[in-house]
């Protein structure tokens, strides 16, 4: 390997949507998405979308941020079919890659970002060094923690997702049942994602004993914007009401007092509807705590390329540390001056 200055694949890979882009010089340039369905392998999926770039044969090098745990040069993604293997990379398309968790590449972009790529929804000011907490509901639901020590950032990983989820209400107490039945198990990640907002929905429908005819998260949150139908309308209020919930919990659990960021792609989409929500109040309600968490900020991210952000900063950081060694070293997490 010639080292980097060559073209370096970056991808966001998620179990509905893959992105891609090829940074050079460390500038990142176009993402490119792909429905994952679309491919059976991930190899394929990378192929693809190289075999048309003029760059193809200088790229010897990927980062990659995985929707899933990882595995030391593996992971299998938690809600699709893929595997994503390092070892397979290097062989077939003769690619080295390091593989990161997605919100580990999140949180470490919350630095970079401005006030043009947030949306605010409620406290006061960040404490400069605190903590900064991230999660997001999308296909799934991830957690992650920025944390600084001696002024080098570093992310504490977690699984947070599937911790139990809790009610605060008669109602909530009826969803999580359903919940319980269906799956065994009902973790957050079961009402505050994509395929949780579905569920909701359902579990509205199956207790009222009315039809829910819309058959995807998509349809319901256009529905439930449009104020189109009862049921929607409370199935997104009642998501936005578990996310504050589970959002006060994260903040409390890592004295996230830095701030609590927002990710995924469905926040985005309903900022305003979270703001007339109840999600602020129940981020706040821990009792004896409201005034701690009174004055933490929480920010939707906007900014399309977040986790690209992240990546970038975690390449930079490879090539420190391979400028000041000669040769090509892993990655650690917690290494990295910002």
């Amino acid at each position: 390997m010639s080292g980097f200055a060559e073209c370096v694949l970056l991808g966001d890979i998620g179990a509905t949507n893959a992105r891609f882009a090829l940074v050079r010089d460390s500038s990142v340039g176009p993402i490119t998405t792909f429905e994952v369905a679309r491919f059976a392998r991930f190899t394929d999926a990378v192929e693809f979308f190289l075999k048309e770039r003029p760059a193809r044969s200088q790229v010897r090098l990927a980062f990659f941020a995985i929707a899933a745990p990882i595995e030391g040069k593996r992971s299998t993604l938690t809600n699709c079919p893929w595997v994503i293997d390092t070892d397979e990379l290097d062989k077939t398309l003769r690619i080295q890659s390091r593989l990161f968790n997605d919100f580990e590449a999140v949180a470490f972009s919350l630095p970079s970002l401005g006030s043009a790529d947030l949306a605010k929804i409620g406290g006061t000011t960040a404490r400069k060094e605190s903590p900064m907490a991230v999660l997001g509901p999308g296909t799934g639901l991830g957690v992650a923690c920025l944390v600084t020590r001696a002024g080098k950032p570093g992310v504490i990983q977690s699984e947070g997702g599937h911790a139990t989820l809790a009610a605060s209400c008669e109602r909530e107490d009826q969803i999580i049942r359903h919940l319980r039945a269906r799956f065994g198990h009902a973790s957050a990640e079961r009402a505050i994602s994509g395929p949780g907002l579905k569920n909701i929905y359902e579990a509205i429908g199956a207790f009222d004993k009315v039809a829910t005819p819309l058959q995807s998260a998509e349809q319901i949150t256009r529905s439930a914007l449009r104020d189109e139908c009862s049921i929607a309308v409370e199935a997104l209020n009642t998501f936005c009401a578990f996310l504050g919930s589970f959002a006060g919990n994260v903040a409390l659990t890592f004295g996230a007092r830095g701030g609590v960021y927002i990710a995924g792609g469905i926040s985005p989409r309903i900022v305003e509807f979270m703001r007339r929500s109840q999600f602020r109040d129940r981020f706040e309600a821990k009792g004896r705590f409201r005034e701690y968490l009174k004055s933490i900020p929480v920010h939707v991210i906007m900014h399309p390329g977040a986790t690209f952000i992240g990546l970038n900063f975690l390449l930079s950081g490879e090539r420190r540390a391979h400028a000041g060694s000669g040769q090509l070293s892993g990655v650690k997490q917690t290494s990295f001056e910002g």
